[in-house]
């Protein structure tokens, strides 16, 4: 009877903290924020279109881009929301309360046909909250040289 009674005097050994089931989430690369006083701009050739993005064909020949491009000098740390309130201060349609900004980068694929792959949305007058905000330039994988389509939706 004694060893009855060691047993139930004995401390629980703890349990270790429940490991989460299923595969780990994405690690979400971080990138060293740019010293903007000492490091150099990047031209941005930025391309707005209301209600959706240009097609592949319209970038197809050098030199006859769309003409609706502004240029934005800025840097690889910039966000979407960044982005976002320049676009707004150029193009009037994208000022209006319920417009949604879809932002996508445009470069040419290994047989120098390009490509429109989508990146990202924002609300004209977001509060910093959703997800697509926060997103910079090199988490996207923005190479110097490609462009930016926003749809105006």
């Amino acid at each position: 009877m004694a060893g009855v009674a060691e047993v139930q005097n004995r401390q629980a050994r703890p349990m270790p903290p429940a490991q989460p089931r299923g595969p780990p989430p994405p690690a979400r690369p971080r990138f060293e924020p740019v010293d903007r006083e000492k490091t150099c701009p990047l031209l941005l050739r930025v391309f707005t279109k209301i209600g959706g993005h240009h097609p592949n064909e319209d970038f197809a020949v050098r030199g006859k881009e769309p003409k609706d491009e502004v240029q934005i000098y800025t840097w690889k740390d910039a966000t979407l929301r960044e982005l976002t309130d320049l676009v707004k201060e150029v193009v009037p349609a994208a000022r209006k309360r319920d417009s949604k900004l879809s932002f996508a980068f445009v470069y040419p694929d290994k047989n120098g046909r390009f490509v429109v792959r989508p990146v990202g949305m924002t609300y004209s007058y977001g509060n910093g909250r959703r997800m697509d905000d926060v997103k910079t330039l090199a988490e996207l994988s923005f190479q110097i040289g490609d462009y930016l389509s926003v749809a105006i939706l």
